[in-house]
């Protein structure tokens, strides 16, 4: 910008577009001073330098400004948890599905954990349960959400991340 453009000769474009042709560095600064505007280097790779003369202070501040809108109309998506248990009475599995469509309804991403805990022996008499209580998740999700992953068989928390079918396509 200004003084530490270092090229001999540039090319520069007006501050309404227009190529003003190839001429000296000193010359095109004192056109953008007498104008009282800066020279913006806009390609320093090309051959001449390719500059602009502009209002660098305004430029920077539009910027900002559609960085900022930018941000407002951006959705941030979260990843919401609901642990459930593999035996988990009607009433609470209703509450809780309830919730989940709350956070499905808000955009969100929901993951669904499913604590297992206990001995062995409390554990392969939960094994059969989990498998259970996903396909009732998914039947009772239908249309309205998609699974995006599932936990592997391997790992001792058993989980799925639903979201929600606008946002999966």
């Amino acid at each position: 910008m200004n003084d530490k453009i270092f090229a001999k000769t540039v090319q520069v474009i007006s501050q309404d577009g227009q190529n003003l042709g190839i001429m000296e560095t000193s010359a095109a600064l004192n056109m953008a001073y007498d104008q009282d505007l800066d020279l913006v280097e806009i390609n320093a790779s090309a051959s001449p330098v390719l500059v602009k003369i502009m209002d660098y202070g305004k430029y920077k501040y539009e910027q900002k400004k559609r960085a900022s809108e930018a941000r407002k109309k951006q959705k941030t998506v979260e990843l919401r948890e609901v642990w459930v248990t593999p035996v988990i009475e009607e009433n609470d599995f209703n509450v809780k599905m309830k919730k989940v469509f709350e956070f499905l309804d808000d955009g969100n991403k929901v993951k669904i954990a499913v604590m297992t805990q206990g001995d062995k022996r409390v554990l392969a008499r939960t094994r059969d349960a989990v498998p259970q209580l996903f396909a009732r998740i998914t039947e009772m999700i239908g249309d309205r959400a998609v699974i995006e992953s599932k936990s592997k068989p391997e790992e001792r928390t058993k989980s799925i991340i639903i979201a929600p079918a606008k946002v999966a396509k």
